[in-house]
């Protein structure tokens, strides 16, 4: 038998009692009963291993490309098999997040804000992205507008539902308003092309796309009409309420140890600490207020044309 073997068993010496009482057989069986049941769970609960939820969009393959070193790296080190499930849009991810499914997940500001807030998740670190982004409201310069409030019954262009640029601000930002329509764009160029066309009125993305798509519909030309003055903070790496202490720092020690083309491939930054989340939480309980049934059922927003942005509580 070996030094390892023997170091896990009990082995009486002179001061070990063994009493020959009912009772004290009962207790022993009972603590042997007790050990049996925490090994064969913790064997169990280590052979279920991980699951890292990510938001691909149409980009399936990309992005099991994109994970595929990070997510065997990290099944190596923790000695447990490491999944990637991959969500087509923020509503499954939701889904899969309000389940609890996700071990980990690497999530964008606004669904990464009702991960913390609503579903326990904790924030360990942040995902690479964009410095001081922020959220803008763009019309055509030879619009007329100046105010916000001049984009009543106006129809808006929004990106898609989680959008923290595209959608969470601009809504939060319009907050009493009754608009015409709201159009959700499938791309920030597209928001653009729509207030080009006269489409929409105005259209909502962050001031970074904005520089990088507004050239391409030259000569027309563009005017940003509000700027949000808070910084959109970064994507995180999300924790699961489920997953042990012991776990989670071992996972989060690893992750800041692991070599830095994995990290970069995987979108995150190692030794980072964790954005603060109040303001942005916020912004989307009011946004969530105002279309719960896009949150609790999985559904577009309904009541578009017209559009209503006025909630029935207080927040």
């Amino acid at each position: 038998m070996s030094e390892a073997s023997k170091k896990n068993i009990l082995i009486p010496n002179s001061e070990f009692r063994i009493p020959n009482s009912e009772f004290s057989r009962r207790t022993l069986l009972l603590q042997l009963f007790l050990l049996t049941a925490c090994g064969v769970r913790s064997l169990s609960s280590k052979r279920q291993g991980l699951v890292l939820g990510v938001v691909s969009y149409n980009a399936g393959e990309q992005t099991i490309n994109r994970y595929a070193k990070f997510t065997r790296y990290l099944s190596e080190k923790i000695g447990v098999i490491v999944q990637l499930e991959p969500a087509f849009n923020e509503n499954k991810a939701l889904e899969r997040i309000r389940n609890h499914a996700w071990s980990l997940a690497f999530a964008e500001p606004g669904l990464a804000a009702i991960a913390i807030d609503q579903h326990r998740y904790t924030p360990i670190l942040s995902l690479q992205g964009i410095a001081n982004l922020r959220s803008i409201l763009v019309v055509r310069k030879d619009n007329p507008i100046v105010e916000l409030k001049e984009l009543q019954n106006q129809p808006l262009a929004l990106g898609q539902p989680g959008s923290a640029t595209g959608y969470f601000f601009p809504i939060y930002n319009l907050y009493g308003l009754t608009l015409a329509e709201i159009m959700l764009a499938s791309t920030p160029k597209t928001v653009l092309e729509w207030v080009a066309t006269g489409k929409a009125t105005a259209g909502a993305l962050s001031k970074e796309e904005f520089y990088l798509h507004s050239s391409y519909f030259s000569p027309t030309e563009f005017r940003i009409l509000h700027t949000d003055p808070h910084e959109v903070p970064p994507g995180v790496v999300l924790v699961a309420p489920n997953i042990d202490k012991n776990l989670r720092q071992q996972i989060y020690q690893i992750m800041n140890g692991v070599p830095s083309i994995l990290a970069q491939e995987a979108g995150y930054i190692p030794n980072s600490s964790a954005p603060d989340y109040g303001y942005m939480i916020s912004v989307v309980k009011r946004v969530r207020a105002i279309f719960p049934d896009e949150y609790e059922h999985g559904a577009t927003p309904l009541q578009l044309k017209p559009a209503r942005l006025l909630d029935n509580i207080s927040i």
